[in-house]
């Protein structure tokens, strides 16, 4: 069993920054593919950025490319998301999701996931 536990949301103008974490309650961290998704109001789950268990292999949603980066640490069981050049459209519900083998965009790959933290970016 894996808990994951987000933080970092919150309110930021549109073309501000935000950096989100989530924290891995397991001794086995490392044997994790972790990923980050998002939801809005009325809308599905939409994937945005994925790494791979040692961090060497990361992807990316489109609408994130290049504004937004995964990392993580298995030092400390920790996977973050720093979201640049933020927009309207990325206001959301973020989710952090956690699977021995997932390394995709579809939300049912994933076993774990946390409660989510929302980022709200206003224009």
């Amino acid at each position: 069993q894996v808990q994951l536990v987000e933080s970092g949301g919150g309110l930021v103008q549109a073309g501000g920054s935000l950096r989100l974490s989530c924290a891995a309650s397991t001794r086995t961290f490392s044997d994790y593919n972790m990923a980050w998704f998002r939801q809005a109001p009325g809308k599905a789950r939409e994937f945005a950025a994925v790494i791979s268990w040692s961090g060497g292999r990361t992807y990316y949603g489109d609408s994130v490319k290049g504004r937004f980066t995964i990392s993580r640490d298995n030092a400390k069981n920790t996977v973050n998301l720093q979201m640049n050049s933020l927009k309207p459209e990325d206001t959301a519900v973020y989710y952090c999701a956690a699977d021995r083998r997932a390394f995709g965009s579809r939300p049912a790959e994933y076993e774990y996931w946390g409660q989510g933290t929302q980022v709200t970016v206003d224009s």
